[in-house]
């Protein structure tokens, strides 16, 4: 069994999840730039060729991450971006994966 996840989401990062369809892809991404740092990225569809889960259900929207994802942070935090308009995510309160 997984273990659960809490979902911090603003009231804004949420509206915006729900306008754009009401789901949430999160995954890890590996960046090249200043060493070698993983942050996360979100979208309201998933990237060509990769196979996501239903990691929580909140009510007003559902969070998908990458099947392959082994552990899941114990909090996600989800805010609204204002340019462009996006919604960002914050792992365990950090704007990166260790």
């Amino acid at each position: 069994m997984i273990p659960a996840m809490r979902v911090v989401a603003s009231a804004p990062a949420a509206r915006l999840i729900e306008e754009s369809g009401g789901r949430l892809y999160v995954w890890p991404r590996r960046s090249r730039c200043c060493g070698a740092l993983t942050v996360l990225r979100t979208s309201s569809t998933p990237p060509a060729g990769a196979e996501f889960r239903l990691a929580a259900s909140t009510g007003r929207f559902e969070l998908l991450v990458p099947a392959s994802l082994a552990r899941l942070p114990e909090e996600l935090h989800l805010e609204l971006g204002r340019f462009p308009r996006r919604v960002e995510a914050y792992w365990e309160g950090c704007a990166w994966v260790v």
